[in-house]
């Protein structure tokens, strides 16, 4: 089973406002700590807002904050609503015919099952349980560049 992009960033960005949840964050802020464009972040946002997942503050000083709590989000439901199917193979497309082997096929089922698998270990896993438990991050560090060291050239002897 494979995420879209979609998903993963409207996980990121309920992950992102969860730690950082003593200030209003941008989307900007958002999107250069995940390198991801702003225009598709936008998407993403405006979606988690109509959900309820998220609170947006318009005006200068504005910004994202989640609207509910960290353990009453539920990822099953946020993949749920930010996935667009969760077709496996062609046979699960109900447009799709003409398969060989679908009078007695058993994969049909069998992909059934480990989808259902898949959401069920994903419905019993709140937000809160995914953000680190270490004090929280800020927006800046987040972002910042780690030091490179240089290695130390000895002159031969």
């Amino acid at each position: 089973m494979r995420l879209t992009s979609y998903t993963d960033y409207a996980l990121r960005t309920l992950m992102y406002l969860a730690m950082n949840r003593d200030s209003l964050v941008t989307i900007q802020d958002i999107a250069d700590t995940h390198a991801i464009a702003k225009n598709h972040l936008t998407k993403v946002v405006h979606q988690l807002g109509q959900l309820g997942y998220i609170d947006t503050v318009r005006g200068r000083s504005g910004g994202l904050r989640l609207g509910c709590e960290p353990s009453d989000i539920n990822i099953g439901d946020v993949v749920r609503h930010t996935e667009t199917d969760f077709y496996m193979a062609a046979c699960f497309d109900g447009e799709h015919q003409g398969c060989l082997y679908s009078a007695g096929c058993n994969l049909k089922g069998v992909l059934g099952q480990a989808t259902d698998a898949f959401l069920g270990v994903l419905d019993s896993v709140t937000l809160d349980k995914l953000i680190p438990k270490e004090p929280r991050r800020t927006a800046a560090a987040a972002k910042a560049v780690p030091v490179q060291f240089r290695p130390v050239r000895r002159k031969a002897a």
